[in-house]
């Protein structure tokens, strides 16, 4: 990553798929090993060599990534995280709704579906989700699980 500073309140201009996983996984580690504690061994895993990542960046600074899990009929979006300087600017609503129009233009793709911790409940209803089935602990943070139908 570079070591320029992302601007708050401009949406980056692009959140495309990427091979660049070392982006991906730096901006994982910051929001996810760094600033909410979880296991480094447990932030990578086996499904990010088969999964379709997005990356967000700004003025070619890597600011938010996701990646999308398809198995079979179902799109599982997953590791969403935006940089703090650009949280509160619409980005993670927006790599969202990009995960969800890859899922749709997938082809025997019919849900999408996500873990949400469950503080970012709202956030994902806002988008379409509804939440289903019990709150769990995962890497020691309370989730639930979302799902959005496609079609």
């Amino acid at each position: 990553m570079s070591p320029e500073t992302p601007v708050r309140g401009e949406i980056p201009a692009a959140i495309t798929v990427t091979t660049d996983h070392q982006s991906c996984f730096a901006l994982r580690h910051q929001v996810f090993v760094v600033e909410q504690a979880v296991p480094i061994e447990e932030e990578i895993d086996a499904l990010d060599a088969s999964a379709t990542h997005l990356l967000a960046t700004q003025n070619g600074v890597a600011v938010g990534a996701a990646r999308i899990v398809f198995q079979s009929e179902v799109a599982k979006i997953g590791r969403v995280c935006v940089l703090q300087p650009m949280r509160g600017t619409g980005l993670g609503a927006a790599l969202i709704k990009a995960a969800i129009d890859i899922a749709r233009a997938t082809p025997g793709v019919t849900q999408a579906k996500l873990g949400a911790q469950t503080h970012a409940l709202g956030f994902y209803q806002k988008l379409g989700f509804k939440a289903f089935g019990p709150v769990y602990d995962d890497a020691g943070i309370d989730h639930r699980d979302m799902v959005l139908e496609l079609a």
